[in-house]
């Protein structure tokens, strides 16, 4: 909890992991009370989607952009299809941010496609295998937070680069033949 006793990001995770196991455990107790929770919990959630629409309808251009950049509130824009912003774009975004930190690494990141939920992205990091995996959770988690609507991120091969051409070194060192002779 922060000082004004609004919740903090950790204490925002907690809440919501725990109205996911209250929610499991509903529907797994089957019959009409179940039912009724369940109706219950959607009709509330349409209402709420419904004052966070007329809060955004409402809000001045620069209100409106501070809502959107708020992860707890863009999230719930998403879960509620009312979020300004396309999801190629938030996507776009998110690797924009990400790019000054995956840079540090040695390595470069594009966007290549969304499709069927999942988000295509070239990734290149210099180095071995095991340095890139750090990379790749980072993108990935900034993609999912930014589109939590997606269920996965796919890895696009990098561009292939030109093999490079094979000189034998003796090629190189030994003197070249005179006419008619050896070296």
């Amino acid at each position: 909890m922060t000082d004004h006793g609004r919740l903090d990001a950790p204490a925002i995770g907690q809440r919501l992991a725990r109205i996911d196991e209250l929610l499991e455990r509903v529907e797994g107790t089957p019959g009409p009370t179940s039912d009724a929770a369940i109706e219950a919990v959607q009709a509330l959630a349409e209402v709420y989607g419904e004052a966070l629409a007329r809060v955004r309808d409402l809000a001045d251009p620069q209100l409106s952009g501070r809502l959107v950049d708020d992860e707890l509130l863009g999230h719930l824009m998403v879960l509620h299809e009312i979020h300004p912003d396309p999801l190629e774009h938030r996507v776009v975004r998110a690797l924009d941010n990400l790019r000054p930190a995956v840079r540090k690494h040695g390595g470069e990141m594009e966007l290549t496609g969304i499709s069927d939920g999942v988000a295509s992205v070239r990734l290149t990091v210099k180095g071995c295998g095991s340095s890139a995996a750090p990379v790749e959770e980072a993108v990935r988690e900034a993609v999912l937070a930014a589109a939590p609507e997606l269920s996965a991120v796919r890895w696009e091969p990098a561009a292939e680069q030109p093999d490079a051409a094979f000189v034998p070194l003796d090629s190189v060192t030994r003197r070249p033949v005179a006419s008619g002779g050896t070296a």
